[in-house]
């Protein structure tokens, strides 16, 4: 697929153009999935209490909440080459809503883990929010737009670590100030059983709205939409799509960057599914609290996770273009394998932290490259084939999941959590050399750095053209 006119420059605050308009709805629709995907997870230790969970039974859920999103993400890069990510995008929003709000009719693990099990396909949204940003933007800028739409929709899930947990209290005994004893708001006296469903239904009722607004406000390239630039005979026709899933399946590149992203969105997945439980569970400075206080609070430390997003994933495709700019396709690959080696060390590092003042400063450190590596990850992507770009969008992101299935089996109660954060960053250590398996052919090398350089070019000119 070959789509003109895309941006060479991001303009955060210019919401006039499609394609600042597609990368502010892709991030924010995508920071709502996330948000509303893992938002049971900060208040599992209220649903743990009430329906009696054991531990294997945690761990099913954490696997379940993952690995459906596998297959949605390889059908999803597909749909979009066939019908738009606009499209894809809308319908993905209001279906999805559905399990996330129905999570609340749930009265037992049988019908829990059902719900936790559809509600992740609505993590196939990083595909499609993937795929908008590579057709709205050019090369001397796609890494930086992957990565800071992935990035800021990421955030989701550590925002949602904060905000489930006060939206808990407000319903129940009253939201507190985060480490404090200060009660800011009331709450509203609810039970506990029915104030992590109401809140469930709340997160879902936003996506809904969401997947409407992206249908109003975006569009799916820059000249227009899939099915009207066809129809003037602008793109490819829907059959040309035929095959692209095979072509992208054929790469080997392509299962590198899978086991590669399995080791760093995988990673950031099962951190966000188990962080907060971990901490109540393994640290003493929540154990003397109260039920409600305590998801309060670890909440508000496991959002530290997350919150590096607001820049790190961004970091990530900055240095893939800086990187790229310099030394061609290889150099981003070889900025692959720092970002992925740091994360394994940093990962290591925080599961042997015991006390919570040590343990949140290698937290923050970790976060950093993980986020780093994803973006760095996305940063290749767009360059392995172009006109199956979905489809090698969706497997890529597929690995993501695919990883956090792997790693969810490690936290099912056979060994202690900090062991299996330990092992979680030997393998994350050892797979960043996978990176080296990526590789270009000079006649890509040429391609890239041609249409980077006119991308360049464009910009340049439009510079010139807007000061006069």
């Amino acid at each position: 697929m070959e789509v003109t006119s895309k941006a060479t420059r991001i303009r955060l605050l210019n919401f006039g153009t499609p394609q600042m308009r597609a990368f502010h709805m892709s991030w924010f629709a995508f920071f709502l999935c996330f948000f509303a995907w893992f938002g049971i997870a900060p208040l599992m230790t209220v649903v743990r209490d009430e329906m009696a969970l054991t531990q294997s039974q945690i761990g099913w859920l954490v696997i379940g909440s993952v690995s459906i999103t596998v297959v949605a993400r390889l059908l999803i890069g597909w749909l979009c080459d066939r019908i738009g990510p606009r499209l894809a995008y809308t319908w993905l929003l209001v279906v999805g809503s559905l399990p996330v709000m129905g999570i609340g009719l749930a009265q037992d693990f049988q019908s829990f883990m059902v719900f936790r099990l559809l509600i992740g396909v609505i993590g196939a949204s990083f595909v499609i929010t993937q795929y908008h940003t590579s057709v709205m933007f050019a090369p001397n800028v796609v890494g930086t737009a992957n990565a800071t739409t992935a990035g800021w929709g990421n955030l989701g899930g550590g925002v949602t670590q904060l905000i489930m947990p006060m939206t808990l209290g407000i319903l129940t005994v009253g939201a507190y100030v985060p480490f404090t004893d200060i009660q800011f708001l009331p709450g509203l006296g609810l039970s506990d059983g029915v104030a992590w469903r109401v809140a469930m239904v709340m997160a879902g009722a936003m996506c809904a709205l969401v997947g409407v607004a992206y249908y109003f406000l975006t569009q799916d390239a820059p000249e227009g939409n899939y099915r009207e630039l066809r129809a003037a005979g602008k793109l490819a026709p829907k059959q040309s799509v035929k095959g692209s899933f095979a072509a992208a399946a054929r790469d080997r590149r392509v299962w590198g960057l899978f086991a590669i992203y399995g080791a760093c969105f995988g990673i950031e997945l099962t951190v966000n599914n188990v962080l907060a439980l971990y901490f109540i569970d393994y640290f003493d400075f929540f154990r003397s609290m109260g039920v409600i206080q305590a998801v309060q609070w670890a909440g508000a430390a496991a959002m530290l996770f997350g919150l590096m997003n607001v820049f790190a994933r961004t970091l990530g495709g900055v240095f893939g273009d800086m990187f790229g700019k310099r030394w061609g396709l290889s150099g981003r690959v070889r900025w692959l394998f720092m970002a992925l080696f740091a994360e394994g060390l940093a990962l290591m590092l925080f599961s042997q932290m015991s006390v919570l003042a040590m343990a949140l400063p290698a937290l923050i450190v970790f976060s950093l490259f993980v986020q780093m590596s994803e973006g760095a990850t996305f940063s290749v992507v767009p360059f392995i084939n172009t006109r199956a770009l979905g489809s090698v969008a969706g497997i890529v992101g597929a690995g993501g999941n695919a990883g956090a299935v792997a790693a969810g089996f490690l936290f099912r109660g056979a060994i202690p959590w900090p062991t299996a954060f330990l092992l979680m960053g030997a393998l994350v250590t050892m797979s960043s050399f996978l990176a080296f398996a990526v590789r270009f052919n000079p006649a890509s090398e040429t391609e890239a750095r041609a249409a980077v350089e006119a991308a360049l070019q464009d910009r340049q000119r439009g510079l010139v053209e807007a000061t006069g």
